[in-house]
């Protein structure tokens, strides 16, 4: 069968990239997770994968065109690949037509189909086009509707994807985050909860673990934040997944998204994999991986479709405490402040002792503050046994 391979949404503030380079030709072979083609978006440049065994039949879209999101890209054969479901139309909008399979996170988009001139005071609007211009922060009354004289969601996403003219590339990525965040802060009725820990007992260990390893080898603290945080959201239930159509879908892997600054400015988070099975040795060489990746601008689409929580830790130049955005459609992101000496009581007497804060953004739709008070207690007494930490598995 034939199956329409398009443009992936690579997160919650992307409208459109730019196709660099095909890494296949048509007639060759393309497997599961290998890299298809080469687009530029306001992150750098992504590798984008497939998602099913398949041979790839044509090219749709030729490199230096740029295209909105959902854009058909290719066509693929394939004997077995079954198109993803796609959730329901609501009243008055049009039928969505059958997307490629997508990974986790990826919500497929229709093709754009331009339209005579009009206005959305003169035109009716579906009430999907007309939510999808809520979260893309566009003017109702510069849409101009369809051949049917109805405003579609490809109505409004042809019109939010035309460029702004943003100075330079620093300033895109600001007006992509902007975006998104600003959108996940309409949606997502977020509460918010903190809880601190004497991090002295993580130290200690990181000290004697590293002290006999090669410089490249020894293990950071945000690999101990990531692997606790990964361990807790495999074991508290409505923290590691995503709300999509009014309702919270458990996700099966928990792939811990890092935020990661990138040079020049903007913030990226792709994810560790599986970060709940892995060791920290595991865990840091990724880590590694993926900054230096992220800094050089070269990064594959999985790691930004496949995040199901997210870990934004400030390290020793940020702020003792921090309140995180949630990165939608997931519903949880944790925040990890600077390790800073504090009063704390212990046997008895106040003694000074680094003193790590850990914040928890959690979507009120999902759970409340007395779930979201277990999972912060459960990261806090991991990262306060860090020898457990090192050897635990998320079902122990």
């Amino acid at each position: 069968m034939q199956i329409d391979y398009r443009l992936p949404s690579l997160g919650a503030d992307m409208e459109s990239a730019t196709l660099v380079q095909w890494l296949k030709k048509p007639g060759e072979a393309v497997h599961r997770g290998e890299a298809i083609a080469v687009v530029e978006t306001a992150k750098g440049l992504i590798d984008i994968e497939c998602f099913e065994d398949a041979t790839l039949a044509s090219h749709v879209v030729q490199p230096g065109a740029k295209v909105p999101v959902g854009t058909v890209l290719a066509h693929l054969l394939s004997d077995t690949a079954v198109p993803s479901p796609t959730a329901p139309a609501e009243p008055g909008a049009a039928a969505p037509a059958a997307a490629a399979p997508t990974a986790p996170g990826v919500f497929p988009r229709q093709p754009t189909r331009p339209g005579p001139p009009g206005t959305a005071a003169r035109a009716r609007i579906s009430p999907a086009a007309r939510r999808r211009a809520h979260e893309l922060g566009v003017s109702l009354e510069s849409l101009e509707h369809g051949a049917t004289g109805v405003v579609h969601i490809e109505d409004v996403e042809r019109l939010a994807a035309q460029p702004a003219a943003p100075a330079d590339a620093r300033a895109a990525m600001r007006l992509a985050i902007g975006s998104a965040m600003a959108r996940s802060k309409r949606e997502i009725p977020h509460y918010y909860l903190a809880d601190s820990l004497d991090f002295s007992a993580a130290r200690e260990w990181l000290a004697r673990h590293n002290a006999a390893l090669p410089v490249r080898e020894r293990l950071i603290e945000g690999v101990l934040i990531v692997k606790a945080v990964a361990l807790a959201a495999a074991r508290c239930e409505g923290f590691n997944g995503y709300h999509r159509d009014g309702r919270f879908e458990a996700a099966t892997a928990v792939n811990v998204g890092t935020a990661i600054a990138v040079r020049g400015g903007g913030l990226v988070a792709p994810a560790l994999l599986n970060a709940d099975q892995k060791d920290l040795a595991a865990l840091m060489r990724e880590f590694s991986d993926l900054v230096s990746r992220v800094r050089s601008g070269h990064m594959r689409s999985s790691e930004f479709t496949s995040a199901t929580i997210t870990v934004t830790a400030l390290g020793e130049e940020g702020a003792q405490l921090l309140w995180p955005i949630i990165n939608p459609p997931q519903v949880a992101i944790i925040g990890a402040g600077r390790v800073s000496p504090q009063p704390w009581a212990c046997d008895g007497a106040i003694v000074a002792r680094p003193v790590l804060a850990v914040s928890l953004a959690a979507d009120h739709r999902v759970t409340d503050g007395r779930a979201g008070s277990r999972f912060l207690r459960t990261v806090c007494e991991l990262l306060a046994d860090p020898a457990k930490l090192a050897t635990a598995e998320s079902r122990t």
